[in-house]
C-alpha cells in the first residue's frame, strides 16, 4: 500500500471513529443536504487530523494530489475538508503542474466550501509561486465551461492586497458581470469588497462606471459603505 492509500485509510478511520449523528444532523442541514457527514466540527477535525498529517509531512506531492483525489471520493465531507488541509501542508512546494490538480479538484464534488479554499488558499499561492501563469490561467478559466472553475477565476488574488493585479481583476469581473449565477455574483463582490481595502478609490470608480448585478454592487461597495469611505 503507497503512503496515498494509507494516509487516506488512516483519516477515513479515525474520522469514523469519531462520528457524531447529532452533530452529523445539523451539518448536513447547514449544507443544505448536499454532502453527507461524520458530524465532527472545525476544531475537532483539525485536532484529529494534526498528528496525521505530521507523521506524513515528507509525502511526496504526486503522493499528496494522490490522496486529496482519494479523499475526495469518499461520502462524508470531512474528508474533502482534510484533502485541502493536506495540500495546503504541501502548497509551499508545489511544482508548476500543480495548478492542472488544483483544477480537477474544483470540479469534484464542487460546492463554495471547497471551491474557496482551493481559489483563494491553494490557487492563490500557486500563482504567488509562479507569478508568469496567473494572466494566463485566469484567462482560461473565466471562459471556463465550468461555473466553479469561473468562480475562481475571480477569487484567485482575494488576499493579494497591493499585490493584485488590478487590471485583470477588473478584466475579469467585466467577463463575468452579466452572469445571473449567485455564485459568480457574491464572488464578484467579494473580490471587489477585498480589494477595496487596499485600493478604494479605484474600486468605487470601477463600480460606479460598470453595469454590475445588484448583488454584486451592493457586495463591493459594502466595507467602503461601513467605514464611511462612501455614501450609497
Amino acid at each position: 500500500m503507497g503512503e496515498s492509500e494509507e494516509i487516506t485509510r488512516r483519516i477515513v478511520e479515525t474520522f469514523s471513529e469519531h462520528r457524531n449523528d447529532e452533530n452529523r444532523q445539523g451539518m448536513e442541514k447547514y449544507m443544505k443536504h448536499h454532502f453527507a457527514f461524520f458530524g465532527i466540527k472545525a476544531p475537532e477535525q483539525k485536532k484529529l487530523l494534526s498528528p496525521i498529517l505530521k507523521e506524513f509531512r515528507g509525502i511526496s506531492e504526486e503522493e499528496r494530489f494522490e490522496a486529496a483525489h482519494l479523499l475526495f471520493q469518499q461520502r462524508e465531507r470531512e474528508c474533502h475538508y482534510a484533502a485541502l488541509s493536506l495540500l495546503e501542508k504541501g502548497k509551499k512546494f508545489i511544482s508548476r503542474g500543480a495548478i492542472d490538480e488544483y483544477k480537477k479538484l474544483l470540479m469534484t464534488e464542487s460546492w463554495w466550501d471547497t471551491v474557496d479554499v482551493l481559489a483563494a488558499k491553494l490557487c492563490g499561492g500557486y500563482f504567488l509561486m509562479y507569478p508568469d501563469q496567473l494572466i494566463p490561467v485566469t484567462k482560461e478559466w473565466r471562459q471556463s465551461d465550468n461555473m466553479w472553475v469561473r468562480r475562481s477565476s475571480v477569487l484567485h488574488q482575494l488576499k493579494f492586497k497591493d499585490m493584485t493585479d488590478e487590471r485583470l481583476l477588473f478584466e475579469t469581473v467585466e467577463v463575468l458581470k452579466n452572469e445571473k449565477e449567485f455564485f459568480i455574483e457574491k464572488a464578484i463582490g467579494w473580490a471587489l469588497r477585498e480589494y477595496s481595502k487596499t485600493a478604494p478609490e479605484a474600486v468605487q470608480d470601477f463600480i460606479n462606471n460598470t453595469e454590475l448585478r445588484p448583488l454584486s454592487r451592493r457586495e463591493g461597495l459594502k466595507w467602503m459603505k461601513n467605514k464611511g469611505l462612501i455614501k450609497v
